[in-house]
C-alpha cells in the first residue's frame, strides 16, 4: 500500500492547517482512502472504483483523465501546489 500526506490550507478557512492522507493499492483509479485531520479532529473516508468512475461520467470526463486529475489533486503535493483549491464543509 502507498500513503501520501499532505499539508492543506483551505480557500474557506486559509488561516487552518489540514492534514490529508491519501492510501492506495494500485492506484487511485481502483479506488483510495482519505484521512482528513485538524489535529483535534479525523474523518476518514473511502472511494471506491465505481465511485470514481461514476463521478467522471457525472461531469463528462474521460475517466483516466479524471484519474490524473485526482492524482494530482490529491498526491502530487508541491508538483500542484496553488493548482488546486479545498473546501471543507
Amino acid at each position: 500500500m502507498e500513503k501520501t500526506l499532505n499539508r492543506i490550507h483551505p480557500v474557506s478557512d486559509p488561516e487552518e492547517t489540514y492534514f490529508l492522507q491519501v492510501s492506495w493499492e494500485k492506484d487511485l483509479g481502483t479506488g483510495f482512502g482519505l484521512l482528513l485531520s485538524d489535529c483535534q479532529c479525523a474523518w476518514t473516508g473511502t472511494v471506491s472504483e465505481a465511485d470514481i468512475s461514476r463521478e467522471a461520467a457525472d461531469i463528462e470526463m474521460d475517466r483516466e483523465k479524471y484519474v490524473e486529475e485526482l492524482r494530482k489533486a490529491l498526491i502530487a503535493g508541491e508538483e500542484s501546489a496553488g493548482k488546486y483549491n479545498f473546501v471543507i464543509s
